[in-house]
Order: structure tokens, then sequence, then C-alpha cells
């Protein structure tokens, strides 16, 4: 049913012309969509110089704390408490009805003995291959 000018329905296939006229306003609707490309960061870097100042058996809590800032999580487990530092990247590809997003981040764990002494560091590198992409279906 289409709208007339008389302000009343009427049955569909009366007029094709207005059929076709509204589907063409609904693919052109869609298609003003457009594209974007967005990317969102949360957190800094981890540079590889900052990273190799953390000397295990030498480096302190305080040296750390200087060097990255506060933790984003401190956690305690089996007598060690680890600092735990975030990094996310993600980036959005976005054309017509098609959308992409891709998410990936990196971790840094610092373990510190019970005198606050680095213990263990691990380190997790995920965002340097994040990609912008499209199709939907794979790569």
């Amino acid at each position: 049913m289409l709208w007339n000018s008389q302000g009343s329905f009427k049955q569909n296939g009366e007029n094709p012309g207005e059929f076709l006229l509204l589907a063409g306003l609904l693919i052109l609707m869609g298609m003003v969509n457009g594209c974007a490309f967005v990317r969102g960061e949360v957190g800094e870097p981890f540079a590889e110089d900052r990273l190799q100042t953390i000397e295990k058996g030498i480096t302190n809590r305080q040296e750390v704390a200087q060097q990255f800032g506060a933790p984003d999580e401190i956690v305690q487990a089996n007598g060690h408490e680890i600092f735990h530092y975030r990094r996310f990247d993600s980036k959005l590809g976005w054309l017509l009805f098609v959308s992409r997003v891709n998410v990936a981040s990196d971790h840094l764990w610092i373990f510190f003995d019970p005198q606050g002494i680095v213990d263990d560091v691990v380190f997790g590198n995920r965002t340097k291959n994040v990609e912008f992409q499209v199709w939907p279906f794979g790569e």
C-alpha cells in the first residue's frame, strides 16, 4: 500500500512508477551513507628503549612507575605484585552497508618479588599489525 495525494492509502500495483521512485529513493539513501575509516587508540605505545630499561633483579617498583606511570591494574598473586599496563588499537572500515572492526591490544606485565624488585617481565605486542579491512568475509 502507498500513500496517495488525497491523504489515503491505495493498493500497490496501481502506479508502478511510484513504486520505482520509492525503491530508487531507498537505494539512493543507502548509497549516501558513503564510507568511513576510523581509528581509535587507548594508551600510549610501549617504546622499545623504555622496555629495555627494566632489568630483572635490579629495577624496583618506583623506577618502573617513573618510567611507565601508574599501572592500569595491580594484582597480587603467589607472593608477587604484578603491574599490568595495557594499550588498545582499533580500526573501523565502513563502506556502504559493509563494515569491519579490528581491535588489538598490547599488554605489559611486570612481576615484583616481595622486596619490590623486578622478578620477571612479560610483554605482548599485538597492535603492530592492525589493518583497515572492509571486506567482512575474511582476508
